[in-house]
């Protein structure tokens, strides 16, 4: 039977059809009693919506259901779903991990320096570990501390710097910068006299310079052999070494809490870096950049580089400089977001492209500024994406002072969407103590107990003020009292308003039947006020499927994982172009077409040879 003309049939005009005139119109051989049983399975299938009616013999059509009031959207957007998922599963399958590497079996050692370790590992641990100098056992008996090392691995990342000039390659350079943290945890004066003793000529402008901020103390440890530590010193010193050894003596200012000095001498360092325009140049002063604005941050003169700042970004974007123009412009962001000047922050963001090529540090940081500005600015749901990015893109290990700023923002825009952050987030170790506080506060709002939210107020406000997070806070008042309203309709069917200004701790009824009004018009609750009786009656829950919130909800999940297969994309690393060492020279290609004119001519003289 041709079920595809009775579905057209059905979707005709026709109200009601006889069998009968069915199996005329169809021209089938069948009988009634198998047409009818037929039509029922159809029916049964799900391929015809009709009813038959057996008395009269004929078949009514029914009326078509709304389509979102079952559950093939929910079935529909399932499929879609796992399909995404099959994607983004195959694209983290194809990214490419570096190779592990490959075990090494450990090289005999002598007797005696076996011995010499088991001795050592018998004695106690406080014998063992000494706060002030560290043993480390090198070639044999032979040993160096730990500032005669760090003078060593300042000299290696050096030998980086200038191979990085002469081979004009960017990722020894890289290797310097990253190298900066692990040095400034080892970081002394003496190891900076060091470093001046051993590259300034004595008496130079430079070796007086970093004398002066080098005082030798009395408490200072004993003298280093520095005749260990060789080194050429040169007059004419690379400016890019120059400009590193400044680097390193402004970090030092810094943790020494000079914050006087620190300004002396980053403004000198930015003179400096403004002599030479080499690309290596460039990939170092991000890096002063940063602890240049840092130095008046501290000094609290912040506002005087602003317009510094902004000259710099206007010379790296002409020059194409990504690194330096990331830099300058999370640089702009702290110090427009420094003094509240949020708008300035916004159009700022609005003018500039932040750099793609940057580093997931310098993405994180800008979204972690483009998500406050965009909390201050009432967008919430723009603020939570950037700062789930930020998240992601933040080291997990290190930067805990980051991840609580960050932690502590993405904490309040949540509960500006009305969500409940996770609570493992308030356990995790680096987070318990910097997010008590908030946590606190969430509980306040999940209870929609608005005394005990004022408490919380008031006694971590000065904590909130510190962390620039006051002024979102106090928006989440209004949020306190819808929680607590829809509390009280799931509750009572039937209440009157002094009640509910009683609960809600609100000062008179006409304050409550405002605010249950707003909170009916906004969709929070399904109820009706009855202003001649006073009171609030809530009306039965409508069916959630037969609304749009599933379809949202799904069109939700498939852009996160769109957004996630995106970004898996663009993280794979592709092997570079392998196709060219197949493909012969130009003088392959000669030697090739000689020899294959030479073999046509040994053919032709071999064919005419032959010829009778």
């Amino acid at each position: 039977m041709r079920f595809c003309n009775v579905r057209n049939l059905v979707n005709c005009c026709v109200d009601c059809l006889a069998l009968k005139s069915l199996l005329k119109v169809l021209g089938c051989s069948y009988a009634a009693h198998q047409c009818l049983f037929r039509l029922i399975q159809a029916i049964r299938d799900g391929v015809l919506d009709a009813v038959i009616n057996k008395e009269h013999g004929y078949m009514e059509p029914t009326r078509e259901s709304d389509v979102y009031s079952t559950c093939e959207p929910s079935i529909q957007f399932h499929h879609r779903c796992n399909f995404l998922f099959n994607i983004r599963n195959q694209a983290v399958k194809a990214m490419r991990y570096p190779l592990k590497k490959k075990y090494s079996r450990p090289k005999l050692r002598k007797v005696g320096t076996m011995r010499a370790e088991v001795n050592q590992s018998q004695r106690p641990i406080s014998e063992q570990i000494s706060a002030d100098k560290v043993k480390v056992t090198v070639e044999g008996d032979a040993t160096k501390d730990v500032d005669l090392l760090t003078l060593e691995d300042i000299r290696d990342q050096i030998r980086y710097i200038e191979k990085a000039v002469v081979t004009k390659e960017l990722h020894f350079m890289t290797r310097v910068l990253r190298s900066i943290l692990p040095i400034r945890r080892k970081l002394n004066s003496s190891v900076l006299r060091g470093l001046v003793q051993a590259y300034f000529v004595p008496q130079s402008q430079q070796w007086s310079y970093f004398m002066e901020h080098l005082p030798e103390s009395m408490d200072a440890p004993p003298k280093l052999n520095y005749r260990q530590f060789k080194s050429q010193k040169s007059a004419t010193l690379l400016p890019e070494v120059e400009v590193y050894l400044h680097l390193l003596l402004l970090i030092h200012l810094l943790d020494q809490g000079k914050p006087k000095e620190a300004t002396k001498c980053s403004t000198r360092l930015m003179e400096r870096t403004q002599e030479t325009g080499r690309r290596t140049m460039a990939a170092l002063a991000s890096r002063c950049f940063y602890y240049h604005s840092r130095a008046f941050e501290l000094d609290d003169r912040l506002e005087e580089i602003r317009l510094f700042l902004h000259t710099r970004l206007r010379s790296a974007t002409l020059k194409n400089n990504y690194d330096c123009q990331a830099v300058l412009i999370n640089l702009l962001l702290r110090n427009y977001l420094h003094y509240n000047l949020h708008n300035q922050a916004s159009k700022l963001v609005s003018r500039v492209r932040f750099p793609e090529s940057a580093t997931n540090n310098e993405w994180a940081r800008f979204l972690y500024y483009l998500g406050f500005i965009k909390a201050i600015q009432l967008d919430y749901n723009a603020a939570h994406d950037h700062l789930v990015s930020a998240q992601r893109k933040a080291p997990q290990q290190t930067a805990v002072g980051f991840r609580q700023a960050l932690n502590k923002l993405n904490t309040v825009v949540e509960l500006l969407l009305g969500e409940l952050p996770d609570r493992s987030i308030f356990r995790q170790a680096d987070l318990k103590d910097a997010l008590h506080p908030y946590f606190q506060l969430t509980q306040a709002i999940h209870a929609g107990d608005l005394g005990q939210f004022n408490n919380v107020l008031k006694a971590y406000s000065q904590r909130f003020i510190h962390d620039k997070t006051y002024t979102l806070i106090l928006r989440l008042r209004h949020n306190v009292i819808k929680t607590g309203v829809r509390r009280i309709s799931l509750s009572y069917s039937k209440i009157s308003l002094v009640d509910v200004a009683e609960k809600l701790q609100l000062d008179s009824p006409e304050d409550a039947e405002y605010i249950v009004a707003k909170a009916i018009r906004d969709g929070v609750i399904d109820a009706v006020i009855n202003r001649e009786r006073g009171f609030m009656v809530t009306t039965e829950p409508s069916d959630l499927y037969s609304t749009r919130e599933p379809m949202d909800q799904f069109h939700q999940r498939i852009t996160f994982c769109l957004g996630i297969r995106n970004q898996a994309i663009k993280a794979m690393r592709y092997p570079p172009k392998q196709y060219s060492k197949d493909l012969e020279s130009a003088e392959e290609r000669r030697e090739r077409e000689q020899q294959e004119m030479e073999s046509a001519k040994e053919l032709s003289e071999d064919d005419f040879d032959a010829f009778p």
